[in-house]
């Protein structure tokens, strides 16, 4: 009753604003478009007083505040909680009950616009027959920032088309512990991986705010709420401020960059200091260091916790207005908050420039979206609100998600024409559980929640003629006359909160059941896991012949069809290192630890078979041809996928032999025989082992094997060092045609003072030593020379 009296109550307000707008509407400078922001700001901040100045800092939920309350207060946003939605949830009925509040912050007297705020984090997905994308998870999966950014601008159509101003995504946290909860909230474990996907942040903002469809972005939690230990939802990060800045700020750091409108303060703590009461992370980290210019937003009563103490105490509000907090999201008690900081303003423990500082800011985001000229739901876009464009693109988003795991005997992609297919798991035809948490309630819910197609309606789909698709959610039924048994099992829906697993992080009996089940028909079983984070499944995998990881794919199941069945080639990687045991949590990339999946492990079907041959070498031709060896040289061949490599074939007729391969377009053929007539050709090889047709022949000759030519003689013979034992020899160095390949030195038998061998002595004199020869070897002698192929001897020097 409550929500229709307040629809009544807008819709008067609505009809009077229509009929009578304000009569100063065009008179003050900050009502003139054309002036700067900032000369529009300076001018709104000196009409504000210090209560209407606190109401803009005021951030209520939709069902603790009226339309009179707006008013009276000079409130300056309203949101939707996770489930908070209008009496009509679906688009036209979010435009109405927007434009009834912003009419009643444009009844002040300076007529300030609201922003009005909502977590769209996957979509609108507050709001029935939305378009939901997967989860942050699986667009980590599929590495294309471009991708995301297209999400970014159909979700901000689809938030412009009902009113709401301020989105409060995305998430840019560093999941490092895969029990928190909210992992899925998060695009990888690793801080470039969700970087790089702050492109979302242009895709909801524009490149510049106040364009088209233009929605204030936020970049949340700041900072650290992926890193708590034990993966503690709201817990503590324990790290160094050099680990931090190294794991944590990075992705921030991309957003601020990219303009972000806003930043949402994590709940989480830093070593024991809650987030929201750290003035060294908010103000001097964030808005000095990083020049962070835009609204620093708290969560959901997110300043009760500074003190410890239950509740919202006035150490809390100073604390996190001292912090640098500029809008404070009190949902319930905000007239309290309202009391609570003007206390504190007026005795001095938050100075006015704190608060102009925070008020500057809201005013400035609301000017640069141009809220004061179009204050109202752009109903333009009404018409494509969840529609077949947005809905494809989220298809394609939930394809290029899928991460297969396993693929063993290939048993997929699985053929759509012929055989009968079995389907189970209670997950396959659940829109509901295929969409997770954030998903028209805060903790989301199974069933056909909203409309959309489930995984199970994509498989009957894609399937072709002759195929017979038979669901049970449980199995039974299930015998060895199917060809293939695919079972969607996974998580149950959640949010933070509920969504921790600080002990077993496996699939539940029932889902267990249902895989024995299929498993003991003796038929293939593909498993589709639907989860928001990875699961410990390792004692499992075994009996599974497929594993495709399809995340929390949204309403678009068809993506996972599509992927499964082969329409779409599977890209995904994981954006996660996939824990061989819960155990091992924390697990993440470089740490050591042995994963079942290491991070970005990902499979794909393959490309199809190249069939396709190189084309034929050029005719080859031969250089340097001796009685043993030659070398040929060719132009090289062209392929598809490239060349790997040559064979060289010496032809005998109709038949070949292969004599050498070669990586490169020529080749040196060795152990060829004298004086023999060759005729050689060579093919190309591609890496799919595909052998290109035959090159034209060249025919070679060797050398006769031998070399008539001896070198010349050697000269000038010199004896030094004579000992009695031995001597030394040198001479000047001989010159063949082909090479010198040593020398003989003998003794010359008879010549002129010859005497014996003998080493003989007589007493007190030495025996005259032998004269000496020698005589230069070629390449063609290989133990003692024989002529001709050695010298004659030269002269003999005696001693």
């Amino acid at each position: 009753m409550k929500l229709l009296r307040l629809s009544v109550l807008t819709g008067t307000l609505l009809a009077t604003l229509a009929v009578a707008p304000p009569a100063s509407a065009a008179a003050l400078p900050y009502q003139d478009p054309a002036l700067p922001v900032a000369t529009r700001v300076a001018d709104l901040m000196s009409r504000l007083t210090l209560d209407e100045k606190l109401g803009q800092m005021t951030q209520a939920e939709r069902a603790s505040v009226s339309n009179s309350d707006i008013t009276q207060y000079r409130l300056g946003s309203v949101l939707s909680g996770g489930g908070s939605a209008p009496g009509s949830n679906n688009a036209t009925g979010w435009a109405d009950m927007t434009d009834g509040f912003q009419n009643a912050a444009l009844a002040t007297p300076l007529g300030i616009p609201l922003l009005y705020g909502a977590d769209a984090v996957h979509g609108h997905n507050n709001v029935v027959g939305a378009t939901i994308f997967p989860h942050n998870i699986g667009l980590g999966a599929t590495r294309d920032p471009d991708l995301v950014q297209q999400i970014g601008r159909a979700v901000a159509e689809e938030v412009t088309a009902t009113g709401v101003d301020w989105d409060f995504a995305p998430c840019l946290c560093v999941a490092r512990n895969d029990r928190w909860g909210r992992t899925y909230e998060s695009f990888g474990e690793k801080p470039e991986l969700v970087g790089s996907m702050a492109t979302i942040v242009t895709g909801l903002q524009g490149s510049s705010l106040g364009g088209t469809a233009s929605v204030l972005a936020t970049a949340k939690h700041y900072l650290g709420d992926g890193g708590t230990t034990n993966g503690t939802d709201q817990g503590n990060t324990q790290l160094s401020e050099a680990e931090l800045r190294a794991i944590h700020l990075p992705p921030f750091q991309a957003a601020i960059q990219r303009g972000v409108g806003s930043v949402m303060i994590s709940y989480s703590s830093w070593n024991g200091s809650k987030l929201h009461g750290n003035q060294y992370l908010i103000t001097t980290v964030l808005k000095g260091e990083l020049g962070f210019s835009g609204i620093v937003v708290s969560d959901w009563n997110g300043i009760d916790q500074i003190d410890g103490a239950t509740g919202m105490s006035a150490t809390d509000v100073r604390s996190a207005v001292n912090a640098g907090i500029d809008m404070v999201m009190v949902p319930t008690a905000w007239k309290s908050f309202i009391d609570l900081l003007r206390a504190e303003v007026n005795a001095g423990r938050v100075s006015t420039s704190r608060i102009d500082d925070a008020v500057r800011r809201i005013l400035t985001k609301k000017f640069e979206l141009g809220l004061f000229e179009r204050p109202l739901a752009d109903r333009s876009f009404l018409a494509t609100f969840g529609g077949s464009a947005h809905r494809a693109l989220a298809r394609q988003a939930v394809a290029k998600s899928q991460v297969v795991l396993k693929n063993a005997g290939n048993v997929l992609p699985i053929a759509p024409s012929g055989g009968k297919i079995f389907v189970a798991g209670r997950h396959a035809d659940n829109i509901g559980l295929q969409s997770g948490g954030w998903t028209v309630s805060w903790q989301g819910a199974s069933g056909n929640t909203t409309p959309g197609t489930t995984i199970l309606q994509g498989i009957r789909n894609t399937v072709g003629s002759g195929a017979t698709v038979t669901y049970n959610a449980s199995g039974s039924g299930i015998d060895s006359s199917y060809r293939v048994a695919i079972a969607v099992v996974g998580e149950q829906p959640y949010a933070e909160g509920q969504g921790d697993r600080p002990s077993g992080m496996g699939l539940d009996s029932t889902d267990l059941n249902t895989l024995t089940t299929l498993r003991n028909a003796g038929v293939p079983v593909v498993v589709v896991l639907v989860s928001g984070r990875p699961l410990d499944i390792a004692s499992q995998l075994g009996n599974w012949n497929g594993l495709v990881a399809a995340w929390l794919p949204g309403t678009e199941g068809q993506g996972v069809a599509d992927v499964l069945f082969g329409a779409v080639q599977p890209t995904g990687k994981l954006p996660m290192t996939w824990m061989s045991s819960a155990s091992q949590q924390p697990i993440n990339d470089g740490d050591g630890k042995t994963p079942l999946f290491a991070y970005g492990y990902g499979l794909s079907y393959g490309a199809p078979a190249d069939t396709t041959p190189p084309s034929a070498p050029g005719t080859p031709t031969a250089s340097n041809v001796t009685a043993s060896s030659a070398t040929l040289s060719w132009a090289a061949s062209t392929d598809n996928v490239g060349v790997s490599g040559y064979e060289v074939v010496r032809v005998q007729g109709t038949g070949e032999t292969v004599l050498a391969s070669s990586a490169t377009a020529t080749a040196t053929l060795t152990g060829l025989s004298a004086s023999t007539a060759y005729t050689f050709a060579v093919y190309a090889k591609d890496a799919a082992g595909n052998r290109s047709t035959r090159s034209g022949t060249v025919n070679v000759a060797t050398s006769p094997s031998a070399d008539g030519y001896p070198p010349t003689v050697p000269a000038n013979l010199a004896a030094s060092n004579v000992t009695s034992s031995g001597a030394t020899l040198t001479w000047t160095a001989s010159t063949d045609d082909t090479g010198v390949t040593g020398y003989d030195v003998f003794r010359a038998v008879g010549a002129s003072g010859a005497r014996s061998a003998r080493s003989a002595r007589r007493p007190g004199r030495p025996i005259r030593p032998p004269a000496c020869s020698r005589r230069a070897r070629t390449a063609s002698t290989s133990g003692p020379a024989t002529r001709p192929a050695t010298s004659p001897p030269t002269p003999t020097p005696s001693w």
